[in-house]
């Protein structure tokens, strides 16, 4: 279990600290709902966790084949419904791996992406298109 502190600490900021490692974020609500747009939304920060989570059970399956992807890059696009309930629409992923591998490592990468604990745990009706790029 990992235990993360949060405060509100007024004017639509809160403060979060990973219990582990005492690392501090700070988020704010977005331009288009009440905020300032200062920092990471919460639902930027879900983004932000598909498109890390990826990479780094990329990189775990990287470690396993014995090759290195360092340099990968994600882009997590997120899009939010217009109609009520507020809520993520979409979150459109973009993998570029600028790394000649082989087209079972790349078969092998794709897979491990695409079982990110993150990804698993999105309801069905978040749309989750994922693209890579090679090389």
């Amino acid at each position: 279990m990992v235990a993360i502190q949060l405060e509100y600490q007024g004017d639509l900021h809160c403060q979060a600290v990973h219990g582990p490692s005492a690392t501090e974020l700070n988020t704010d609500a977005p331009l288009d709902n009440q905020g300032r747009g200062e920092s990471f939304s919460p639902t930027d920060l879900v983004a932000t966790a598909l498109g890390t989570c990826m990479l780094t059970v990329m990189g775990i399956m990287a470690r396993t084949l014995n090759i290195d992807i360092a340099g990968t890059t994600a882009t997590v696009e997120k899009e939010m419904t217009t109609a009520a309930p507020r809520r993520i629409a979409s979150l459109t992923v973009n993998i570029h791996v600028p790394h000649s591998l082989s087209p079972e490592n790349q078969q092998k990468l794709e897979r491990a992406a695409h079982t990110c604990p993150v990804h698993k745990s999105l309801h069905p009706d978040v749309h989750t298109p994922i693209a890579f790029t090679w090389a």
